[in-house]
């Protein structure tokens, strides 16, 4: 197993004793030099720690051996699709940025311009940014344990209205929810 904490520190500016001394509690820049060559084991406790540290999710610290990272080669244009001149990493959805937590919504059935197998990867948005939402698709909770998702079209003090993909559905209206999500990324298999 290959880890990432290096390539990741290096992103964020950090040096091996910046790292060190982001940790609870902190540490060595020797004891992060010797997780990040391998020369030390990565355990479960040093990921927890060391992810805290960098402000991600500890299983972006590891990748496997066999894993490859995702490039992009070419781009799509009017003209067709053109090489890039040096392939690049694609950002992977856990990749993402942003403070508020990502959420996935799996599509089961065809629903709207929705296909089974689709995943909506949605972001939580904070109450004072749901105007933002509006005529995105969302997903919504509802009292019970369940949800409502489909298009935002109105909000009114804390009451939004949702309308759902499929054809003739009424609209539904949610009071006061705890939160909302708006969907940042459709992943589709071909």
């Amino acid at each position: 197993m290959i880890n990432r904490i290096r390539d990741i520190r290096q992103e964020k500016g950090l040096t091996l004793a910046d790292l060190a001394a982001a940790c609870n509690p902190p540490t060595t820049a020797q004891t992060i030099g010797r997780l990040e060559t391998g020369m030390r084991n990565l355990s479960i406790k040093w990921m927890d720690r060391i992810a805290a540290a960098l402000d991600i999710a500890p299983e972006l610290l590891v990748r496997s051996d066999a894993a490859v990272q995702p490039q992009i080669v070419a781009t799509l244009a009017d003209t067709g699709a053109e090489p890039l001149a040096k392939p690049r990493d694609a950002i992977l959805a856990t990749d993402l940025g942003g403070e508020m937590p990502l959420m996935v919504l799996s599509v089961e059935t065809s629903v709207g311009e929705y296909r089974p197998g689709d995943q909506l990867w949605l972001r939580q948005m904070d109450p004072a940014d749901y105007q933002r939402a509006i005529n995105r698709d969302v997903l919504v909770p509802r009292k019970g344990g369940r949800f409502s998702f489909g298009r935002l079209i109105d909000r009114q003090g804390v009451m939004v209205g949702i309308l759902p993909p499929g054809s003739g559905q009424k609209q539904q209206v949610v009071d006061d929810p705890a939160w909302l999500a708006v969907a940042e990324m459709l992943v589709r298999r071909l």
